[in-house]
Formats: C-alpha cells, structure tokens, sequence
C-alpha cells in the first residue's frame, strides 16, 4: 500500500464542523487519518488511493455539506 496525503481548505465556523468533517470519514475505507482544523479551514486526510479516491473524498465532504475548495 502506497498512503497518498492530501490537504484540502475547507470552510469551517467551529470545532463542531471539524468534529462533524471527521465523523464524516470515520467509516471510510480506505481512509488511514483525518485531522480537521476549524481555526485554519484546513482538513488533512491520509488515504490508501488504491481503496478510495481524491474525487470521491471531496464528493462525501460535499454530500456533509462542507464545500472544498478546487485544488490542493
């Protein structure tokens, strides 16, 4: 297994969000670590790229209602 980390700026108002974006991928295959940080708008997933996908990462944030933003 290759880990690939990706860093995406996410919207944030509180640590409730944070909390909510790492209950989003708490059952994630494929997903080794998340870390969501409210103060920066900033979320950091570690991820297995064979199991799950950049595209389908930002696809279940969207589905919880945060809006990443394009890039990295």
């Amino acid at each position: 297994m290759t880990a690939t980390n990706l860093t995406l700026k996410v919207p944030m108002h509180c640590g409730g969000c944070a909390n909510a974006v790492r209950f989003v991928f708490q059952r994630t295959e494929g997903l080794i670590r998340v870390d969501a940080d409210h103060r920066r708008n900033e979320v950091r997933l570690r991820f297995d790229p064979a199991r799950v996908t950049e595209d389908q990462i930002r696809e279940r944030m969207r589905a919880a209602g945060f809006e990443p933003a394009q890039g990295r």
